[in-house]
């Protein structure tokens, strides 16, 4: 009996059949259970039964893949499996690659009705041909590894992202569905950053070290401190490892979640709110990184200007609480010394500044691309993301890059000053709007946005910019439906008189 014979056997007319048929199948089920219990394991069981119900439930709808993508990108962006194919693929490989190939099954299976683009997504389509070319022109000069391709791939795919999310995100409710997902996850993400950061030292370890069996950094070594001096004071991290990668998640998640503090119709209950964004705060404060908190600082503050000046008042509460914290002094010391460049940190930044500028002069034109450096007296790494794809894809990458920012938020404010017909919309808007002025304040200080090391970043990054896209799409259709109504009601019946003022 073929299997497609057997599957209709499942709603046969006849009960027997039908019964027979499905008694075989939990059969079936049981042992194949059975034998990846006792092949993986208890956890690992668990794991791949996960895995294959977001399988199925992705197959039915693509918003189930994003909310994973999302899940992933904030409380887990590291965990990798245990078995190694070449190279070791990671949870956010397996989330990822489905979401796109499912999609373009879809796309080449005519599902999607209509492919919208956007200047914005000809833009970034310029910038990821530039970044192909890069790529290719750096393999003359340094040899190509698995891990540097799987790691570049996770860039493309990051940036592919974009497009998924304009396509897929279909209705206003479709938006306010990921929306709060985003904010849950980065309030979730916050709060075991806090957690781990409470606990005693050992306990924290001890958790380190179960999180290593899937690829997280264990033992005292996972912990980070300022200036990597454990006599200065610790730095939160959560499961995000960097301090300075866990500020970006709060970036994000805390420009996304101000709107709502001052919005008519929010997303949550606005007393839940006010925890979501205290959380928030706390772990950006914890992690102790200043370009962090100034890129956060940035996000809020635009917003308050722009609309909510209620925000200003929340600012001011987050700030009186964080001075009463044990710790302040010592952060609004590190703070001030940052500014006058005289801590260690500063300065070895300043360090990475003046030789990324001696690679930029060297090839200014295309970069070095992702592989390596042609010079042994030059390196790739620096802690500003406008520096780093100079580094990567040279002067006309960056301009490519920059023009992406620059049109999304021309997008977003000629959108806004278009008027707003939805208040649940508008603070959605302004909310991916702030999210990623704060990012790109942040990317002045560091490199977490391009960085092959961090693909979670990048994909929350290119996310967040297809889902303000894909607001003002939802906009505009409003926008236009109320000047359509306008016309109509100004104009009158056909064949009515029309009045002229």
């Amino acid at each position: 009996m073929s299997l497609s014979v057997w599957v209709r056997q499942l709603g046969h007319p006849d009960p027997r059949r039908a019964a027979i048929a499905r008694a075989v199948l939990i059969a079936g089920l049981v042992v194949l259970g059975g034998l990846v219990v006792g092949l993986l394991g208890h956890l690992w069981s668990l794991v791949v039964a996960g895995g294959v119900l977001v399988a199925y439930a992705l197959l039915r709808d693509l918003r189930v893949g994003l909310l994973a993508v999302i899940a992933v990108c904030y409380l887990l962006p590291f965990a990798t499996f245990p078995f190694d194919v070449g190279v070791t693929p990671t949870f956010l490989n397996a989330v990822v690659g489905p979401v796109f190939l499912v999609y373009l099954v879809r796309l080449a299976r005519h599902r999607e009705e209509k492919f919208h683009l956007s200047g914005v997504g000809i833009a970034l389509g310029i910038f990821m041909l530039w970044v192909l070319f890069a790529f290719s022109l750096g393999l003359t000069h340094s040899r190509l590894t698995p891990t540097i391709l799987r790691r570049f791939l996770e860039i493309v795919l990051a940036m592919t992202l974009f497009y998924i999310v304009l396509n897929t995100i279909r209705t206003p409710r479709d938006l306010a569905l990921i929306t709060r997902a985003l904010i849950l996850a980065g309030t979730a993400s916050a709060a075991i950053a806090i957690l781990f950061y409470l606990l005693p030292v050992e306990m924290t370890v001890r958790i380190f070290n179960v999180l290593a069996r899937i690829g997280y950094p264990g033992g005292f070594g996972a912990l980070r401190w300022i200036e990597d001096n454990p006599e200065n004071p610790m730095r939160a991290i959560g499961t995000a490892v960097d301090p300075n990668v866990l500020g970006g998640m709060m970036i994000l998640a805390g420009g996304l979640t101000g709107p709502q503090l001052g919005a008519e119709r929010p997303l949550f209950r606005r007393s839940l709110l006010i925890v979501f964004y205290l959380i928030q705060l706390v772990a950006l404060f914890l992690t102790f990184s200043r370009g962090s908190m100034l890129g956060f600082a940035a996000a809020l503050g635009v917003l308050a200007l722009l609309k909510y000046r209620r925000l200003l008042i929340f600012m001011a509460l987050g700030g009186i609480v964080l001075l009463f914290l044990p710790w302040s002094q010592e952060y609004i010391q590190h703070f001030i010394e940052g500014l006058q460049g005289r801590d260690l940190a500063t300065q070895m930044r300043f360090g990475e500044y003046k030789d990324a500028l001696r690679l930029i002069r060297r090839y200014p034109w295309w970069g070095v691309g992702f592989t390596g450096t042609p010079d042994i007296d030059l390196y790739i790494g620096v802690s500003s993301v406008y520096l780093l794809v100079a580094e990567h894809t040279g002067l006309i990458g960056l301009a490519f890059y920059l023009l992406i920012l620059l049109t999304f938020l021309h997008t977003l404010w000629r959108t806004w000053r278009g008027g707003m017909p939805d208040p649940m919309l508008e603070s959605i808007l302004l909310g991916y709007g702030g999210a990623l002025i704060g990012a790109m304040v942040g990317g002045v200080f560091d490199h977490y946005l391009f960085n092959l090391v961090y693909p979670h970043m990048s994909t929350l990054f290119w996310m967040f910019v297809g889902l303000g896209v894909a607001t003002t799409r939802f906009i505009g259709q409003r926008q236009e439906t109320l000047r359509n109504a306008q016309v109509h009601r100004t104009s009158g019946p056909v064949g009515a008189p029309r009045f002229v003022p």
